[in-house]
C-alpha cells in the first residue's frame, strides 16, 4: 500500500519547542512510526513548499492513501492540488485528516462546511474512548487512549453527520468531541482524527500511531480507482446497449454540449 504523509512543515522550522519535539517535522515522526509498525506501507512524505506541494500528479496518482496535517497556511495550498486530491478522492483514494487539517480546503470541500470548532490551548488531560470497539481503525487500541497533555477541541464540531464514529474525546476542562470521524465521499474514503497539536508529542505515541497505521488500511480503495467519475459522461443514443429512437426536445448539442437551439 502506497502511503503519503503531507505537512505544512513550517510550525518545525519557525518555533523551537515544536522542533525539539520533532526535529525532522511532523511528517517525518508519522512516517517513521507507520514503517515501524506496519512494513507493509511504502510511506513516502511531502510538504507545503516542494514543487506543487509535494503532490504532482504522478504522486497523487500512485497513493493509496493520503494523510493531511496543517494548521496555519491552509490558504497557501494552490487551487489546482486541492482539485486533483479531491478528485483523486470521489476516484477511490483514502484521505485522513488529522487534528487542525480540520480547517485545510480539501477537507471543508469535501464536507461542504464550516468544520469549526471550540478550541483550548492549554495542555490538559484528554481521553479519547473508544465508541465503535469492532470497527477496524479501534483493532489493538482497547477501551482508551489516555493523553497527558493536548490541545482540547469541543463540540459543536460543525461537519455533516459522520456515517461512522470510532472515537469519542473527554478532556479534562469537562468538553467532549467528536474525534474519530468516518465519511465516504464518491468511491474515496475519509477519516477525521482529532489528536496532534505541535507543541505536544502526540504522535511519538504507540497507540495513536497504531490508529494511524488502522485508517490507513481502512481508507485504502479495495479495487480500482475510477477516473473521472466526478464528470457528467454523456451517452449518446447511438451508444446505448440497446437500439433506442430520439424522442422530444433537447437543450443540448450531440456532443452533450449546452447551447444552441432546442432539438
Amino acid at each position: 500500500m502506497n502511503v503519503t504523509i503531507w505537512n505544512e512543515f513550517r510550525h518545525e522550522k519557525q518555533n523551537e519547542l515544536v522542533r525539539s519535539i520533532y526535529p525532522d517535522g511532523i511528517h517525518s515522526a508519522i512516517a517513521q512510526g507507520l514503517r515501524d509498525l506496519d512494513s507493509g506501507l511504502d510511506v513516502r512524505t511531502a510538504t507545503l513548499d516542494e514543487a506543487e506541494h509535494g503532490l504532482s500528479e504522478a504522486v497523487v496518482e500512485s497513493t493509496d492513501v493520503l494523510f493531511w496535517w496543517g494548521h496555519a497556511h491552509h490558504e497557501a495550498v494552490s487551487e489546482p492540488v486541492v482539485e486533483r486530491v479531491h478528485n483523486a478522492v470521489l476516484a477511490g483514494m483514502g484521505l485522513v485528516v488529522l487534528h487542525s487539517g480540520h480547517f485545510s480546503r480539501i477537507f471543508r470541500r469535501l464536507m461542504g462546511t464550516a468544520c469549526s470548532l471550540r478550541w483550548r490551548e492549554a495542555g490538559e488531560r484528554e481521553r479519547l474512548w473508544v465508541v465503535n470497539p469492532g470497527h477496524p481503525i479501534a483493532r489493538g487500541i482497547g477501551p482508551f487512549i489516555e493523553l497527558p497533555n493536548t490541545e482540547m477541541y469541543g463540540e459543536p464540531f460543525i461537519v455533516p453527520t459522520p456515517e461512522e464514529e470510532v472515537f469519542i474525546s473527554w478532556f479534562e476542562g469537562g468538553e467532549v468531541f467528536r474525534s474519530g470521524c468516518c465519511w465516504r465521499r464518491g468511491n474515496g474514503k475519509v477519516f477525521y482524527f482529532r489528536p496532534g497539536h505541535e507543541t505536544y508529542p502526540i504522535y511519538h505515541n504507540r497507540q495513536v500511531l497504531q490508529v494511524l497505521a488502522n485508517a490507513a488500511h481502512w481508507a485504502a480503495p479495495h479495487g480500482e480507482r475510477v477516473s473521472g467519475i466526478h464528470k457528467a459522461q454523456n451517452v449518446p443514443a447511438e451508444q446505448a446497449r440497446e437500439k433506442i429512437v430520439r424522442k422530444g426536445g433537447s437543450v443540448h448539442q450531440p456532443d452533450g454540449s449546452l447551447g444552441g437551439a432546442m432539438q
